[in-house]
């Protein structure tokens, strides 16, 4: 078992920024490749970033590219997603999760962790 607990979400205006954490306990952290992904009200939940167990790799959703910055510290078990220029469409519930890669690519499978989330909401 893995426990998830994201934090750092609140309320910001266009432009600003946020950083979220994803603290981990449980199985070996760095075991994991880690996801961010997020939801919107009426929408479904769609891939935002992932790091490789190592750092080494990195993927983003196009949409988040340039502004977005995903990183690890796996002596604390944490996972970070360092949001700038916020945008309203950024807007949602943030969570994280557990993979893996297989090459460059981010993976899920279904007996994946996730995190309880944490709401981001920018206004404009």
């Amino acid at each position: 078992q893995v426990q998830l607990v994201e934090s750092g979400g609140g309320l910001v205006q266009a432009g600003g920024s946020l950083r979220l954490s994803c603290a981990a306990s449980g199985r070996t952290f760095s075991n994991y490749a880690m996801g961010w992904f997020r939801q919107a009200p009426g929408k479904e939940r769609e891939f935002v970033a992932a790091i490789s167990w190592s750092g080494g790799s990195t993927n983003y959703a196009d949409s988040v590219k340039g502004r977005f910055t995903i990183s690890r510290d796996n002596a604390k078990n944490t996972v970070f997603l360092q949001m700038n220029s916020l945008k309203p469409g950024d807007t949602a519930v943030y969570y994280c999760a557990t993979g893996f890669y297989i090459g460059s690519s981010y993976y899920r499978r279904s007996s994946d962790y996730w995190g309880q989330g944490t709401q981001v909401t920018v206004s404009s």
